[in-house]
């Protein structure tokens, strides 16, 4: 099982991430498109990914801009985010990245004096329509590459971004990621339908949790951390250790050494 590291906000450059994740002993890095460094335009720069990667002996996955908003209801903004997913996903598969990650956006909603009305909810054919283009379109770029687009969870799925997940697992590129320090902060409401698509795990963010803070160092909050590394070495899932330092990571890599994971 691979275990890897987020880009790093104190970092400020590929090299010093890629050679902390070699001294720690980890075999990739999640290049997280909301820094400038890594956006859309960087990955064209492939010559500099790669000779990077082979340097520190790493490999890369991606995580897409959480911004990313396919379905929005004004098509030059849904066009701009398509766009950016389809350009990558070709650059991806030149690097020989296997996996992007991506969040599932719940949209806008109008708060009326009784509850919040989501517009994708409202509007819901429209919303599965826009996913059933992107999905059709992820699928032809991708074709037999290997290559998959793993679905996050961040504050609890809303029943119509259920329905459009599933919409979207019809496809073979697509996959689930279960960040485990969300579920935990979220109330483990996810955990039930993570868990009954459990053949489509194919990544994890691993961080501990106390309360509603998550992004904690492994080992220092209440997650049942022993339990989902079982699930992600069954499911042959990678797992990203999202602490948000480089000291957090290194002690998370510790916990895991300790703790008989990670020789």
């Amino acid at each position: 099982m691979d275990y890897g590291m987020p880009t790093l906000i104190e970092l400020e450059t590929l090299r010093e991430n890629a050679a902390l994740c070699q001294s720690l002993g980890l075999q990739f890095i999640e290049l997280n498109m909301n820094l400038p460094q890594y956006t859309e335009e960087v990955f064209q720069n492939l010559d500099y990914l790669k000779e990077l990667s082979k340097e520190y002996g790493i490999y890369y996955t991606i995580h897409l801009d959480e911004n990313l908003n396919v379905c929005d209801f004004n098509s030059r903004v849904a066009g701009a985010y398509e766009e950016t997913v389809y350009e990558t996903l070709k650059a991806a598969i030149r690097l020989g990245v296997p996996l992007l990650n991506m969040h599932m956006q719940e949209g806008v909603y109008f708060t009326l004096p009784d509850k919040k009305v989501y517009l994708f909810e409202k509007y819901k054919e429209l919303y599965l329509r826009k996913l059933e283009q992107f999905r059709n379109r992820c699928t032809e770029i991708i074709g037999s590459n290997g290559l998959v687009v793993s679905i996050e969870n961040t504050d609890g799925y809303l029943p119509f971004q259920k329905e459009g997940i599933e919409r979207m697992l019809e496809s073979h590129v697509f996959t689930l990621t279960w960040d485990i320090g969300h579920s935990y902060a979220a109330g483990k409401t996810d955990e039930e339908f993570i868990l009954r698509h459990k053949e489509r795990l194919k990544h994890f963010h691993i961080h501990d949790a106390f309360g509603k803070k998550n992004h904690l160092t492994l080992g220092t909050g209440e997650v049942n951390l022993a339990e989902k590394l079982s699930i992600a070495k069954n499911t042959r899932s990678r797992c990203v250790l999202e602490t948000k330092t480089a000291q957090s990571l290194k002690e998370s890599v510790k916990w895991l050494q300790e703790n008989k994971i990670l020789e």
